[in-house]
């Protein structure tokens, strides 16, 4: 049985993990009978969101403890998580990608990466294991390939902005449609854009599950 490691950042589109993707994406991954390894970094998020208003709240949560939610509690702190027992790793999206896993919704292309988890996708990058990105976490997988002077290439589907830091970071941005993905063969990376460009999730559903077939096509 093949094991695949799946990242969340919380849970919540505007503060943590996309949850429709984090979803699709785990059910792709067992109607293929994987076995899962959820994660979270053990870390507070940079600010909670009521998802309501869309106002900030005056609070703090803890990335892994929200994640949990969507894992249901079989989730496990990244640090903890040795990557050689693992496969393949895929991250679903979500701001909390942008704002807990690394700070790229501030700082752009000069962001930084929380450091358990750039240590562990260092890792699974030096081991040439395959890595899924979907919606607007191929940001952080440009980020660790520029920190290991690498190109990648990467779609978040056709935002010229956002693909513009893309390559700023010295990768190749690749335009994509929502129900379509893009396999950077070289460095074994399966990316799609699912709600960075799709508005509905029946759309995002098609594009996670084609690159979910994808990403472990490119297990050996």
């Amino acid at each position: 049985m093949k094991t695949v490691g799946v990242i969340l950042a919380g849970s919540g589109v505007y503060d943590g993990a996309e949850i429709h993707e984090a979803v699709l994406t785990m059910l792709a991954l067992d109607k293929r009978n994987v076995n899962m390894v959820i994660m979270a970094p053990n870390v507070n998020q940079h600010h909670v969101v009521n998802h309501l208003t869309g106002q900030e709240m005056n609070e703090t949560r803890n990335v892994l403890t929200e994640a949990a939610r969507i894992a249901r509690g079989n989730i496990k702190d990244i640090k903890d998580v040795d990557t050689n027992t693992l496969d393949a790793v895929i991250l679903p999206g979500g701001f909390g990608v942008a704002k807990n896993l690394c700070d790229f919704a501030f700082k752009g292309e000069e962001c930084t990466v929380e450091p358990s988890v750039l240590e562990f996708l260092t890792e699974i990058v030096k081991a040439k294991k395959p890595l899924g990105a979907v919606c607007i976490a191929p940001v952080l997988v440009a980020k660790i390939y520029e920190k290991l002077g690498k190109k990648a290439e990467l779609t978040i589907g056709t935002d010229a902005e956002t693909a513009n830091k893309v390559e700023n970071m010295g990768n190749t941005h690749i335009s994509c449609l929502v129900k379509e993905f893009h396999i950077d063969k070289k460095n074994n990376i399966v990316s799609t854009p699912a709600y960075m460009l799709g508005q509905r999730i029946s759309e995002v559903a098609e594009g996670i599950d084609k690159t979910v077939e994808a990403l472990l096509s490119l297990i050996k």
